[in-house]
């Protein structure tokens, strides 16, 4: 089985910053895309921003320039750097990974969630 642990999640003042980080551990051989996805109360779940494991890059349009993502592969870990935040940036931020358990080949990519770090940004 695979764990994905997000942390780094709290409240924060309208035009603060967070930084969040995902871990992945477990039967891992292998992590492709990692992400960052958010659900707001009564909202759909969100992309947020990817990242691949060769380091392309995607976001939300309505969140270039504020939010950045990251990878460390050799942790199996993933951030979010949110700048500049917004009240509606309140939400429950999840990050995934695509992890390939097996190194036999064909290699098979599984999604993964973690179980979500709020984040609440007050006016």
């Amino acid at each position: 089985q695979v764990q994905l642990v997000e942390s780094g999640g709290g409240l924060v003042q309208a035009g603060g910053s967070l930084r969040l980080s995902c871990v992945a551990s477990g039967s891992i051989f292998s992590i492709n895309a990692m992400g960052w996805y958010r659900q707001a109360p009564g909202k759909q779940r969100e992309l947020v921003a990817g990242a691949s494991s060769g380091g392309t890059t995607n976001y939300a349009d309505s969140l270039k320039g504020r939010f950045t993502i990251s990878r460390d592969n050799a942790k199996n870990t993933v951030y979010l750097q949110m700048n500049s935040l917004k009240p509606e940036d309140t939400a429950v931020y999840y990050c995934n990974a695509d992890v390939a358990s097996s190194p036999l080949l064909p290699h098979n990519y599984y999604r993964y969630w973690g179980q979500g770090t709020q984040v609440t940004v007050s006016s």
